[in-house]
């Protein structure tokens, strides 16, 4: 951007600057500047209900149609599943562990499945593997033929991916209402959001795999005569193979991450239900090894099949991994009439575990309440409701007086006016953050929200991301729940902050130390792969039910994306402009914070978007320990199967989410991935 441009889009941030310093000081007088009014909400969850009520009802009959094809082969392979012996179970994983990432994989699947064995949970544990290999082949069949359509009609890409954005975007209770309509209660209702939820994956990874075929691939298939079936399955297809399994195992996680979804409409006897079930009853121990068991299987299908997609088919080795299967069917036909479950000792020891974690909490309770004080009291009290609001002898230790507040004007503008003599956009940046630090982010001016928030979008990507951020700013105020939102956006800004300074600090650390990233990568690994309603059992444990513990599950979910982007940032930064901050003697911290975080900012903004992105789908897991922003709206809506709240609460979830996605993406980062 030429200088003149930069100086006219200072002068427009400046300008809107004091609007909003007018603004703030006019809800003094106004206090209907501070939120959304009430005499412009209309009822449109009930207009909504009003239009798809009938039409899911109507489409019910197939509903029923397609539940009764889906719950086939699910219970045709619960069957299996269920008759198959554990030790003939484990061998046939174990094999297909070797063959796919060697010995010690296979030595993991063996120490994985066996500790499922032992905790009592192995029928429930197969249950869930039937939904995952039911939904998974459903998702990764459908993600491959968009794909691969997309791929041959390039026009059609451009609304493929805003529509993937918003699959991936949309909070999963959102949708389950209106599925619920459409297929009843049970499995099939949950299968079905699994599926919508886990084919962006696939579809993603198959344009990325079709679109790097080399040329010379194509070209030699052409030359040899192939026709255009010929050339996509015998030549595309299987140079594309290793990014097709990539998306194979996106699919897989995201799958298996949506089980205990799947338990809450389905009721269905698996991990997700125990997991349900023990947080429920306040069963610490139950639930923690319910939790671990997902954790194993989600750890193990992950390993499994990137050990596909890194190595590929080994053809000549398919014929021992084909008579191993043989032998361990052999094994499960001898076996098949023998009871060898473990009895009720794995579940004693689950007890006996609830107890130690009892006897934990009590003893660490003085340094969590601690913790929790100092962050309420220290961030998120300020960011909720401001400086203006919490200034109290409690909280601060003074009350708010004109003088204090005075005070406050003059250093704030002080230190916008001395960071703007020497960059105009420092100033304005500091300018903005004392507003909020005044208002705090929901008692922000709504017509300022709109002024800002619009200038961003507008200069960013244009007229379409300006009628986005608009429509969903207009619709979270015309259906009443404009305090909701600035809620959700307070806690997800509050989890991103958290996110940032710990994931950032262990994303320095790491690319600075190859033994510290070695230790820290299983940890986030395990993180990456944890599946969402399993944060809230650590977090229920220590803080019990709150937005504090809401903001703790986001943050453990939300943590791995600035960890593993700061260090990939860090660790790829230019070798010669690193080399030359060297040779001019630049010091440590000279050397991170002048030459190499400059260098990584593209990859440190992805992990900022990435963080965002992780939080918002966590707003509506952590809406079940107690939040009142969108993701409690969507609960409710749930439990009151009123679509047309849960469709408009998603549908404003979802329109944060893509702003704040296209804000912060790079031009280049179109198709995003997780550094390993």
């Amino acid at each position: 951007m030429t200088a003149p441009r930069v100086r006219a889009w200072h002068r427009v941030w400046g300008g809107m600057l004091a609007l909003s310093v007018l603004l703030v000081a006019l809800a003094q007088q106004f206090p209907q500047l501070g939120g959304f009014p009430t005499g412009l909400v209309l009822n449109l969850s009930d207009w909504l209900n009003a239009a798809v009520t009938p039409a899911f009802e109507a489409a019910r009959p197939l509903g029923v149609l397609l539940s009764a094809l889906a719950e086939t082969p699910l219970a045709a392979i619960r069957s299996a599943l269920a008759w198959a012996p554990w030790p003939a179970a484990i061998l046939a994983v174990v094999l297909i562990a070797l063959y796919s990432g060697g010995w010690r994989l296979a030595l993991f699947a063996a120490a994985a499945l066996g500790t499922v064995v032992a905790m009592g949970y192995w029928p429930k544990a197969m249950n869930t593997l039937a939904l995952v290999l039911v939904s998974v082949p459903a998702a990764v069949g459908i993600g491959f033929a968009l794909g691969a359509l997309a791929y041959r009609f390039p026009r059609t890409q451009p609304a493929l991916i805003v529509m993937l954005d918003v699959m991936q975007t949309w909070p999963a209770f959102g949708y389950l209402i209106p599925l619920l309509i459409l297929f009843g209660f049970g499995p099939t209702a949950g299968l079905a959001a699994s599926v919508i939820f886990s084919v962006p994956p696939m579809v993603r990874n198959t344009l990325v795999g079709l679109r790097e075929v080399p040329p010379a691939i194509v070209e030699s298939a052409l030359m040899a005569g192939a026709r255009p079936g010929q050339l996509f399955w015998q030549a595309m297809v299987p140079s594309a193979l290793p990014q097709l399994l990539v998306g194979v195992n996106q699919t897989t996680m995201a799958s298996l991450s949506m089980v205990i979804i799947i338990a809450i409409i389905g009721g269905f006897n698996d991990i997700g239900w125990e997991v349900l079930s023990a947080m429920r009853a306040a069963e610490l121990g139950r639930s923690l090894g319910a939790g671990l068991v997902i954790v194993l299987i989600a750890v193990l299908l992950d390993r499994i099949t990137r050990g596909f997609a890194r190595r590929g088919p080994r053809v000549m080795q398919a014929r021992w991994l084909l008579a191993g299967l043989v032998l361990a069917l052999v094994v499960a036909l001898v076996l098949s009439g023998q009871d060898l479950l473990p009895g009720e000792q794995g579940q004693r020891w689950l007890r006996r575990i609830d107890g130690w974690l009892l006897d934990f909490v009590a003893w660490s309770a003085p340094f969590f309440a601690v913790l929790r004080n100092a962050i309420t009291y220290g961030v998120m009290l300020p960011m909720r409701i401001g400086f203006s609001g919490s200034a109290s002898p409690m909280v601060w230790g003074f009350a708010l007086t004109p003088e204090i507040t005075a005070a406050y004007v003059l250093v704030s503008a002080a230190i916008a006016l001395l960071l703007g003599w020497r960059s105009p956009q420092r100033g304005i940046i500091a300018g903005f953050a004392a507003l909020l630090f005044w208002t705090g982010l929901p008692g922000f001016p709504w017509p300022g929200v709109f002024l800002v928030v619009g200038v961003a979008t507008w200069r960013k990507g244009g007229t379409g991301l300006f009628a986005l951020a608009m429509g969903g700013l207009a619709l979270a105020g015309l259906s009443g729940l404009w305090v909701p939102m600035m809620q959700s956006v307070y806690l997800c800004a509050v989890a991103v902050l958290i996110c940032f300074a710990i994931g950032g600090a262990l994303g320095v650390i790491a690319a600075e130390s190859d033994r510290f990233s070695a230790f820290l990568r299983p940890i986030s690994d395990t993180l990456q792969t944890m599946p969402q309603f399993v944060f809230l059992i650590p977090a229920l444990m220590l803080f019990k039910v709150g937005e504090f513990t809401a903001l703790i599950a986001i943050v453990l979910y939300a943590v791995v994306p600035p960890i593993r982007y700061v260090e990939h940032g860090l660790r790829n930064a230019r070798a010669d402009l690193v080399e030359a901050g060297v040779q001019m003697g630049a010091t440590t911290w000279q050397m991170l914070w002048q030459v190499k975080l400059p260098l990584a900012r593209s990859s440190v903004l992805l992990g900022l978007n990435q963080t965002i992105m992780a939080a918002l789908s966590m707003l509506v897991i952590a809406a079940l320990v107690g939040t009142r922003e969108l993701g409690q709206q969507v609960y409710v809506a749930l439990s009151r199967a009123d679509a047309g709240a849960g469709l408009i609460s998603g549908a404003i979830i979802t329109c944060v989410a893509l702003v704040s996605d296209r804000l912060l993406r790079s031009r280049s980062s179109i198709h995003r991935k997780v550094p390993e």
